[in-house]
């Protein structure tokens, strides 16, 4: 008789964080290895040493490329780890935009925070460099979906497609005879974008995001919000500033503009991508046509309606430009970004409106934002909230409770075991009581850092 001990690492009672842990008899491996972001409590896990040796890790199998399930990987490089780090060729070009934009943001913020003396840390350091961000990329291998991989005699793993993002997939890992299968960020049934997600036939033991797993989202006419929007900016002269994720969320905002112009639905205002990483990732639509929607007649054109900015002069030249416009700049959850400067300078601002969309985690500037925060913190200083703040939910790349259910259909056998991962603690709890009422299945709520031993 064999065993698995998993690991839960990240996500485990929180959304962020991905890293769970597999010591099997011939290998161990890692499935993802994110950040945590958000709640300061949390963010603080980031700066701790890993409760496991680094360098006993053989494997890195990674689902997509979002920071959250990537953007500690430098770290573990540091830590000692030197083997191969797998996930499909989007995924791989995804996380090495990501991680590059990120270490320099790591270094610019260290660096304005040791000018300004606003930090509590001195010096502050940032969480990696440039340098330790690109030894980490050289650990990449891409490896095709759909197609079985041997890790070892009897370990093999594929990746099935699963919207969300580019390049994103669920994994689906046999060790011992016994399927492992974890879900990554399971995408919605539909996409503007993407198309719906496989889903998997089989799993032993399930590993299971939860983000939305206590509720559906809206049914919201995006059209129509992002007209009356458009038509409110020009009206009131003002600014529409759209924080977003760069992957997907970006990409998919400019292609509902284009396509509201193109139709006579919006004026022809002004709009700028201010999101270095967001450009970078347009370059991605562009090599794997065949992983999203978009034609590439439609992709130029889409690109040639917006000005992309390309330096941080032509930031501030965009925020001094009098007409009415629409800005998308990063961060999508207001963590960080570009879009940290155009909010300082106009969210006092009653002409303003600010356009949150997809899922922000607690603690993060986005979710102060939706939750009617009177000020914002900037830079190390406060400022007044004066614009006016929509959520559009729809838009978000995470599948609903139902979308879920859906995706868990597939499953033929009934699992020994459910993890439920990924969620905040009341979509946890209202996802674990769906999936019991609906499949009878034996599900678990892991803890953080919790170890659990399974037979295969």
């Amino acid at each position: 008789m064999n065993t698995v001990r998993v690991h839960f690492l990240g996500a485990s009672g929180t959304v962020t964080g991905s890293k769970f842990y597999l010591e099997t008899p011939e290998l161990n491996i890692m499935v993802d290895c994110g950040m945590f972001q958000g709640l300061k409590e949390l963010r603080q896990f980031n700066w701790k040493p890993l409760s496991i040796d680094a360098n006993k890790i053989d494997v890195v199998l990674l689902t997509h490329g979002h920071l959250d399930h990537t953007g500690y990987l430098p770290r573990l490089v540091n830590e000692g780890f030197s083997g191969k780090i797998l996930g499909t060729m989007p995924t791989l070009e995804i996380a090495g935009i990501i991680l590059r934009d990120s270490a320099k943001i790591h270094e610019e913020e260290a660096e304005k925070a040791n000018k300004e003396g606003y930090s509590k840390h001195s010096p502050a350091l940032p969480f990696y460099t440039l340098e330790e961000a690109k030894k980490a990329i050289g650990l990449f291998e891409a490896i095709d979906k759909d197609e079985w991989l041997s890790l070892s005699p009897h370990i093999r793993f594929r990746c099935k497609y699963n919207g969300h993002i580019i390049g994103a997939t669920f994994l689906e890992l046999d060790i011992f005879e016994k399927r492992f299968v974890f879900s990554g960020d399971v995408g919605r049934q539909e996409d503007l974008l993407l198309s719906p997600p496989d889903r998997p036939k089989w799993a032993d033991y399930l590993f299971v995001e939860s983000t939305y797993g206590n509720k559906n989202h809206p049914e919201e006419d995006v059209e129509a919000l992002l007209i009356e929007l458009a038509h409110k900016t020009v009206t009131e002269r003002g600014n529409l500033i759209i924080p977003s994720f760069a992957v997907e969320r970006l990409q998919s905002l400019m292609y509902h503009l284009w396509l509201l112009y193109k139709k006579n639905k919006i004026p022809n205002i002004p709009i700028f991508v201010d999101s270095p990483m967001g450009n970078n990732v347009l370059s991605v639509f562009e090599h794997f046509p065949h992983w999203h929607k978009l034609s590439m007649k439609e992709y130029y054109a889409m690109c040639e309606h917006v000005t992309i900015i390309s330096s941080y002069k032509e930031t501030w030249e965009t925020i001094d430009d009098p007409r009415p416009k629409i800005v998308i700049a990063g961060s999508g959850m207001v963590t960080g970004g570009r879009v940290l400067t155009y909010l300082k300078q106009l969210i006092d601002a009653a002409s303003t409106t600010v356009l949150i969309v997809g899922y922000q985690a607690e603690g993060t500037r986005g979710r102060r934002l939706l939750e009617g925060a009177h000020e914002l913190k900037l830079f190390g200083k406060y400022y007044p909230v004066k614009a006016k703040i929509v959520h559009l939910e729809s838009l978000s790349a995470h599948a609903d409770q139902s979308e879920l259910m859906q995706w868990l259909n597939g499953i033929k056998n009934i699992p020994e075991k459910v993890f439920l991962i990924h969620g905040e603690p009341t979509a946890l709890d209202a996802f674990r009581s769906k999936i019991a009422d609906e499949f009878n299945w034996h599900v678990h709520i892991p803890k953080l850092y919790e170890q659990i031993e399974l037979i295969v």
